[in-house]
């Protein structure tokens, strides 16, 4: 397929029967060679536990644990309820299977917010968390949808985030962009709202302020909740975070209704556990009923189906396992959304695809919202390899209606749904399947969107501070006309000028614009922007997006691992190894800073100082070191600044090395590109 596209040439290394054959084994040993050298220097740079959780080896939950948090002088309350739930369920949960594979916090005020502070280690978070204060705030509405933002575009996909807050959003003119980054990432949000509804004078469950109303949006957008309670029953409703974070969690059903009375269905097989039902409204009431014929009215708190609970405007339902169809009966004045999540390990993920525009033929995942009316085609991974799916479907959340694909095996767990035609408006996806001859249900928790338009961006995925880089995009409207709006917002602040408006003709006409962003020369390689591209119809009922996510990477001139000099090495280990130690003063320095200094090789005690800072960040760190005489050899692993790697090896049995002072150590030069990929898969 390449042989004809400059470069040309090369050496094949799939077959022998190529013109270069004979050089295969040379060529695909070489290939393994480098592969291995370049996972071996983002294992040096990033550390032992970043890289292990960088390859999915880690015990522990693939899920975040993200909470977004009102530092306002009004919510010292609620920051003790967060502080006092979340010591408890970290405590809980590390080194175990729920463990989360990062933690995240974003505080926000106003005008402030931000900034994001993540960490893989469970003592640090609580540390952050416990050291958030409540002052300040001035006008009620704060920057909550401005931090929202931070955390969507910081945790990984398919996260949940805790948003707890008093006050409306003052920043609602980012509620397109957070749906946006919510279909695109998949994330859940929960809302723990306290005093919204007071604040208005409405009764719970009937916020009616722009401020307010945004968050039950975005939480039924995300199949979150937005839960209203008193500050004095905050606590009690924290516990939805200790179910929410479980591992494994699955959704059988999701639904979300204005009003009035129904009845829904949903199947539960023998591999769900801790299977429960969220309902979140104002005056509603409800029956449930088991499949042996049971039933419990949501007046009985407990009974012989399981044990209902109510907090503010959540309404939860813990339900005794009994495999087969449930039915749940409605009835409520008021809109309320319905979920009913357990924990199993089958699941699915998914992801529209759209026709390759690269050089190669194939599909490639969808970065926009599907067209309206128009064929598409789901990619659906299920979780586990002996499972197979029989039907896909494309449910609408607020009725009954549903579209069916046409399912095709790929292998390998993998199963693609075609859909003659992409239903309008709003939709979720709802998975059938058979693991043996057990029957399965899944739906997963994100209300997707199509549309009429199409936005297309195409553009290089690296940036150089200090420069302005320029996204160019393309907006196709079919046989709409008229003046488009286009807006472009990012979690950095770096956009400086964007194209406003297109005038697109009907008849497929395209209109195409540029997005312009400026990096401050100073920001730190291995960040990154999110960027969220829409385009609005001129009657503002439909519109789309596309989001991109750029890595930063400063120019690199250092690539030369950091020096250590001997300071001091002493100790007598002549006799019995156990009665004596001996110890070790290194000073690490590097021109680019020194980035980390850690113990390699050896069963001593390592402490770090850093004795002096230089300009442009360069510093020299000491590193002192204790062991047994036992234990006669230590190796330490130096990285600087800009991700060069060394070692500095050192034995009491053999003495300092012939040059002690002042020696560069030889060491590894990290592929620069293969941390970025550690950096960015961290942040995500």
């Amino acid at each position: 397929m390449t042989s004809t596209i400059e470069p040309k040439g090369g050496i094949n290394k799939d077959t022998e029967s190529a013109s270069h054959g004979h050089l295969h084994r040379d060529a695909a040993s070489l290939a393994i060679d480098a592969t291995t050298q370049l996972l071996t220097d983002v294992g040096q740079a990033a550390g032992d536990t970043d890289f292990l959780r960088m390859m999915g080896i880690f015990k522990g939950s693939s899920k975040a644990l993200c909470f977004v948090i009102d530092t306002t002088d009004s919510m010292s309350d609620d920051i003790e309820a967060v502080k006092a739930v979340t010591k408890s369920l970290v405590a809980s949960k590390v080194g175990t299977s729920d463990e989360p594979s990062v933690y995240i916090l974003v505080p926000f005020n106003d005008p402030g917010f931000g900034p994001l502070m993540r960490t893989t280690d469970a003592n640090d978070f609580q540390a952050k968390l416990g050291a958030l204060t409540a002052t300040g705030g001035g006008d009620s509405p704060e920057m909550s949808l401005s931090a929202l933002q931070l955390a969507l575009t910081g945790a990984p996909s398919d996260s949940e985030i805790f948003l707890f807050t008093d006050a409306g959003a003052k920043d609602t003119n980012l509620k397109s962009p957070l749906i946006a980054l919510i279909e695109r990432t998949k994330t859940v949000v929960n809302f723990m709202l306290t005093g919204t509804s007071e604040a208005n004078n409405m009764p719970r469950g009937r916020m009616l302020s722009t401020g307010t109303l945004v968050y039950r949006e975005l939480a039924q957008t995300s199949g979150g909740q937005a839960i209203e309670v008193t500050k004095s029953e905050l606590p009690e409703a924290t516990r939805i975070i200790t179910d929410s974070t479980a591992a494994s969690l699955v959704t059988l059903l999701q639904a979300t209704r204005s009003s009035g009375a129904e009845g829904f269905s949903f199947s539960v097989d023998k591999s769900v556990r801790n299977l429960a039902i969220y309902i979140t409204g104002g005056v509603l009431s409800f029956t449930v009923t088991n499949p042996s014929g049971m039933s419990q009215i949501s007046t009985v708190p407990n009974g012989p189906v399981g044990v209902f609970r109510s907090v503010g405007n959540l309404h939860t339902l813990e339900l005794k396992k009994e495999v087969g169809t449930w039915t749940l009966r409605m009835v409520s004045s008021d809109p309320y959304t319905l979920k009913v999540i357990g924990q199993s390990a089958i699941d699915f993920l998914f992801d529209f695809l759209e026709q390759s525009q690269g050089p190669f033929p194939g599909l490639d995942i969808m970065d926009t919202r599907p067209r309206t009316g128009k064929s598409g085609t789901l990619l659906v991974s299920l979780t586990v390899s002996s499972a197979s799916v029989t039907d896909v479907l494309l449910v609408e959340p607020r009725g009954a209606g549903s579209t069916a694909g046409r399912v095709e095996p790929r292998g390998d767990a993998e199963f693609l749904a075609h859909f003659d035609a992409i239903p309008s408006g709003d939709f979720l996806v709802q998975v059938k399947g058979k693991n043996g001859s057990m029957v399965f249900q899944r739906q997963a928790p994100t209300t997707l969107r199509s549309s009429n338009l199409t936005v297309k961006s195409v553009a290089a995925n690296i940036i150089v501070p200090g420069t302005p880089f320029l996204v160019p995009f393309s907006v196709e409207a079919g046989d709409l006309g008229g003046n488009f709006t286009i807006r472009a917002t990012d979690d950095r602040g770096f956009i400086t000028a964007f194209t406003p408006t297109l005038e697109l003709t009907g008849g497929g006409g395209n209109g195409n614009g540029t997005v312009t962003l400026s990096v401050p020369r100073n920001t730190p390689s291995g960040s990154d922007v999110t960027l969220t591209i829409e385009a609005q119809t001129p009657d503002g009922a439909d519109t789309n997006y596309v989001v991109q996510r750029f890595s930063i990477d400063n120019p690199v001139t250092d690539f030369l691992p950091p020096a250590c000099r001997l300071v001091r090495l002493r100790g007598d280990c002549s006799g019995n190894c156990s009665l004596s130690d001996w110890d070790l003063i290194v000073d690490v320095s590097d021109p680019s800073g020194v980035g980390r200094v850690d113990r390699q090789r050896g069963d001593g005690v390592l402490t770090l100082t850093v004795v002096a800072v230089g300009a442009g960040g360069a510093n020299t760190t000491r590193a002192s070191y204790t062991a047994s005489c036992c234990y006669d050899n230590v190796q330490l692993r130096v990285v600087d600044g800009v991700s060069n790697v060394g070692t500095c090896a050192y034995s009491i049995r053999e003495g300092p090395p012939p040059l002690s002072a002042g020696t560069t150590l030889a060491g590894s030069g990290l592929i620069r590109v293969g941390l970025a990929l550690v950096l960015a898969y961290l942040g995500r």
